[in-house]
């Protein structure tokens, strides 16, 4: 049984803008304006804390009491605007009918990883989620996608997937020696990391799966 590894932001949900919110709202703490989406789109991908220093620098306070502001607004606003991408369920459940195993790798805190997971009503879906914090490691590091497949009594190899929109998702499956794809509807970046295939929607990818496993 195969296994296919998720990012979420930018692949199986857009959540920018409620991750605008929560950090326009902590700007607007110490009186800065706030940033367009596409600035905030620019932060993301690299875990929490890093999101967070680059859309409040030059701030006296220390990362950690910014990151609980920030957390505390994301908190309050998980759900606002975030929505599935068009295809994720459909092709969720078809991988699933046809015997692949699932997992969700992010870097997004697991505190708020789940609740969204189950707001869009597909945490269910999921053998193993894996989010930022559950180990020392963030994407493009491969260790949260080892730590997934240990969640599952697995291990990964050359026929297994990662789906992201980001290098980090791209760079973590290279490293941990399975097959990518990049979701060019994110808002992420390739930044040069190759991949073995690209879709423009999520629900092209089980027949583009079939098509590789034939060949």
């Amino acid at each position: 049984m195969r296994t296919a590894i998720f990012d979420l932001d930018g692949t199986l949900a857009d959540t920018l803008a409620d991750l605008a919110l929560s950090l326009n709202l902590t700007r607007a703490e110490f009186g800065f304006a706030p940033l367009t989406v596409r600035e905030v789109a620019a932060c993301v991908g690299e875990g929490a804390r890093v999101m967070v220093a680059r859309a409040v620098p030059d701030v006296p306070e220390a990362i950690d009491r910014l990151l609980s502001i920030q957390r505390v607004h994301y908190r309050a606003h998980l759900l606002d605007n975030t929505v599935l991408y068009p295809g994720v369920k459909d092709t969720l459940d078809e991988l699933k009918s046809a015997g692949w195993s699932l997992a969700v790798v992010t870097n997004k805190p697991s505190a708020v990883t789940f609740p969204i997971l189950e707001g869009l009503g597909i945490l269910s879906l999921f053998e193993a989620v894996v989010g930022g914090g559950d180990c020392p490691e963030l994407k493009p590091d491969p260790a949260p996608l080892l730590l997934a497949a240990r969640r599952m009594g697995k291990t990964l190899d050359a026929e297994d997937w990662i789906a992201g929109d980001h290098y980090t998702d791209l760079k973590a499956g290279r490293l941990a020696g399975i097959k990518r794809c990049f979701c060019r509807y994110g808002f992420g970046e390739a930044r040069g990391e190759a991949y073995d295939l690209a879709v423009d929607r999520l629900d092209g990818l089980p027949g583009a799966l079939q098509s590789q496993s034939v060949k």
